[in-house]
Parts: C-alpha cells; structure tokens; sequence
C-alpha cells in the first residue's frame, strides 16, 4: 500500500504532506498515518507544517468509508475528531499550509492548528456537511463555536457556506491568504516565524488558555460516539 501521507524533519520543522492523488479523502488508513507523522515530530521536538499538494488540502472524511455503516461513521467521525483534539493540545506549534481547496473535516484540520494560512487562488474553502445530509457532529459544532467569527458561526455551521480563501480568512478558517508568488517561501517562514516562541512558554500558555475547551470537545467526542444521543436529535 502506497504512503499516503510523507514526513520530512528539517532543521527543526516536521513537513506533514497529505497527498492520495485525488482529494486527500479523510479515512483510517490516512488518520492511522497522520498520527504517526505527528508521532515522529512530536519524538524529533519538531515545530509541525501540515500541508496537501497542489491545489487540494482536503475533501473532507472518506464518504466511502462513511457509507460502510452507522457504526463505522461514528467511529471515522471519532478519528477525526480525535486528530484535531490532538493538534490543539501538541506542545510545539502546528501551522497548516493549505494549497488548495479544504473543506468539511479538512477545514476543521485548519481551525485546529495554532496558525492557518492558504495559497491564493480560485478555492474553496467551508463546512459542507448540511449540504450533503449531514447533521453536524457535536465537535465540529463546539469547534466551529470555538474558533469561527461569530457572526460567521451560522454561516458556516449551520447554512454550509462556502467561501473563497479571502472570505475563509474573514470567517475565521485562516490567519493569512498568502499570494500565489509567495508561496513557496511561506511554509519555511512561517517556521522560522515560530522559533522564535519559547518552547516551555508556548506550551504551557497552550494548554492553560485552551483548559476550558478541552473539557468541551471532550464531552462532544463523548456523546458523537454514543449512537442513543446521536439519533436523539
């Protein structure tokens, strides 16, 4: 079986590459890789970049995969969830480079990292899930309620929109919308840009400030893996 995920360690900075030749879909085999590669940088004290290939960040979870089941959602949904839980409580920073299109659970992806940046460009950027017939999992909605701007919060969540990386920015998915041009410097800078925060204070700051929401999402991947509550409503 072909890598679908690549970890390269540099002077410091662990380049996390998502890559399955089609949209980067969200399933075991990818979340069984992406902890491993956040494995080898936690092991290395490596600063992580998370980033797709040209164009495509992710689609979002494995609709495939989704489909085997109720069961089997509940627990890809659960991965997931705990993946991005995962990001928001590693102790070095977790940047995400997005060059292209991130949508659904890769969205979600970018609102967990401490810095989120995309390429320019014509992409599409959202939580998708009530398009396609999803109710929201009980973590996306707290995450979104966490990170998004508020005014974008029923936009994004409950209406579904879509958004270019200009309008994603605005609505809280990312920090910066890098120019085409500058691309290829962005992912070594953003780096270097956080080398410079001391490891120690920076975790520690980390996880104090996100004390409250931890016990939060928690609970929500809690109650997301408990089929009574999930038909309840």
């Amino acid at each position: 079986m072909s890598s679908k995920v690549t970890t390269t360690i540099n002077d410091g900075v662990a380049i996390i590459a998502l890559d399955d030749g089609k949209a980067n879909a969200l399933g075991s085999a990818m979340w069984a890789e992406l902890n491993a590669a956040l494995d080898e940088a936690e092991a290395a004290d490596a600063i992580v970049v998370i980033t797709g290939r040209d164009g495509m960040m992710s689609g979002g979870f494995d609709l495939k995969e989704m489909g085997d089941g109720p069961q089997d959602a509940l627990e890809l949904t659960s991965k997931g969830s705990k993946f991005a839980r995962r990001l928001m409580a590693f102790p070095r920073p977790v940047i995400m480079a997005a060059p292209g299109h991130t949508i659904a659970m890769g969205a979600f992806l970018a609102l967990a990292c401490d810095y989120s940046m995309i390429k320019e460009g014509d992409f599409k950027v959202g939580l998708n899930e009530t398009l396609i017939g999803m109710t929201m999992h009980n973590f996306g909605i707290e995450m979104g309620r966490y990170h998004l701007s508020k005014a974008y919060f029923n936009r994004c969540v409950i209406n579904g929109e879509i958004f270019s990386p200009k309008g994603a920015m605005h609505a809280g998915f990312f920090d910066r919308v890098v120019p085409a041009e500058q691309w290829e410097m962005a992912i070594p800078m953003a780096g270097q840009m956080f080398k410079q925060a001391n490891p120690a204070a920076f975790k520690g700051t980390k996880l104090r400030s996100r004390k409250e929401i931890f016990k939060i999402l928690d609970q929500a991947i809690e109650d997301d893996l408990d089929p009574d509550k999930v038909h309840a409503m």
